[in-house]
């Protein structure tokens, strides 16, 4: 696959009058010692459900067919809903997540969130302390977290509240050693994502080309050092 084109980004101002953060660092997550047993957890909405791809795959299912390591036992489990805020996702995580952790000897959770904190005019201070409260009680679960940025519409207004979240998500991930990978500003005028998400329907979802970059994205971010496959 091409690799995919970088733009700038101008810094985007917080509302003063936004709900006071503070953030504590996330506590570091280490590998256990024996056999390598993963529940990889993705949560978040309709772009980790795969939405608009007319084969169902979308980026989770890439980057899990691209993950693999004779020594690594992974089990993956996908659970985007359409709609899902971040604050959405923060209930949600703490009831789905555990049966799908339990038993195993690694617990990794992949946080996709943004597109509709941003469609439902979500203040700035709310985006980061639900993200960032979801990586803190994750980190004090012993469960290792990854974060996935939402892409960019084909709405230029709505894409103008997207480069606020991403600001945000990028700040909360920072503060706390969590990968993060900015999945907006490298396809915000990417002729190929473009192209894909005119053909969508809604213009907000891509299909199958699209769905590939972010994968793409997500696989060259640090992946497989999160993972520690050692690869």
């Amino acid at each position: 696959m091409s690799s995919v084109d970088n733009t700038t980004v101008n810094s985007a101002d917080v509302d003063a009058h936004d709900v006071p953060t503070e953030f504590n660092p996330s506590a570091q997550f280490q590998v256990n010692e024996g056999p390598r047993d993963i529940a990889l957890v993705f949560i978040g909405d309709a772009y980790v459900a795969g939405y608009g791809d007319p084969k169902g795959s979308g980026w989770v299912s890439r980057v899990v067919g691209r993950t693999e390591h004779p020594d690594v036992d992974i089990t993956a489990y996908q659970l985007g809903v359409r709609g899902d805020t971040s604050a959405d996702v923060l209930n949600r995580w703490r009831v789905e997540g555990p049966p799908r952790w339990r038993g195993r000897s690694e617990k990794r959770l992949v946080v996709a969130v943004g597109h509709n904190d941003a469609v439902k005019f979500m203040s700035t201070a709310r985006v980061r302390l639900n993200l960032a409260n979801i990586l803190d009680d994750a980190a004090a679960s012993g469960v290792a977290a990854f974060a996935v940025g939402p892409p960019p519409t084909m709405d230029p207004e709505l894409n103008g509240r997207l480069e606020i979240v991403v600001e945000a998500q990028a700040d909360v991930c920072a503060r706390r050693g969590v990968p993060y990978v900015d999945c907006y500003r490298p396809l915000n005028g990417h002729e190929q994502y473009r192209s894909d998400l005119g053909a969508s329907g809604d213009g907000i979802h891509p299909g199958q080309a699209g769905y590939g970059l972010i994968a793409w994205l997500v696989l060259h971010g640090g992946w497989d050092r999160w993972l520690d496959l050692g690869r």
